[in-house]
């Protein structure tokens, strides 16, 4: 099962709509189902109640956690947050089973941005963080800069980066 990540817990983000079109993309142009975590769907105690010595004890995280050690692959939709991922993504990565919940596992990224760089650095610190963990990266990384000059009615529009996103698709599914 792939699992499409939302990475940031903000109410009605870009990140979600990008997320959505993803998940229809694979299913529509690959037959391949997806299952959507929006992080907003968090407990928001979670960083109090399921982390540390916490951990275990909040049986709302615990079953996103099992939805996450149930799956073999991730594409993580990325804002940009202060030049690198939202933080409440690291807190639910520490949150996780470790060092066993990504190992041997497989992701793709895609990042957005308001400025220049789409992403860049977000999925650079990803990827490290990934690499510890034993997680394996799609070499094949989208990056969408300036995403609200690309996107009309909450969708990707511009011909090359669905172009991107679809060939990062391909390239995962057989990854």
């Amino acid at each position: 099962m792939i699992t499409i990540i939302v990475g940031t817990n903000r109410n009605d983000s870009i990140s979600r709509l990008i997320a959505e079109q993803y998940a229809d993309m694979l299913l529509q142009k690959f037959q391949q189902p997806t299952q959507l975590l929006d992080l907003q769907e968090l407990p928001v105690d979670f960083i109090s109640t399921a982390l540390y010595e916490h951990t275990g004890k909040n049986e709302a995280f615990n079953a996103v956690s099992a939805l996450i050690a149930g799956s073999e692959k991730f594409v993580f939709v990325l804002p940009e947050y202060n030049g690198s991922f939202p933080g409440v993504l690291k807190a639910f990565i520490d949150g996780l089973a470790y060092p066993n919940t990504f190992r041997h596992k497989k992701a793709a990224m895609l990042a957005i941005s308001n400025g220049t760089q789409g992403g860049l650095l977000a999925m650079s610190h990803l990827t490290d963080i990934f690499n510890y963990l034993g997680m394996h990266v799609l070499a094949n990384k989208v990056r969408i800069p300036q995403v609200h000059n690309h996107m009309a009615e909450g969708k990707i529009i511009t011909p090359f980066y669905l172009e991107l996103m679809e060939l990062q698709a391909e390239q995962f599914l057989s990854f």
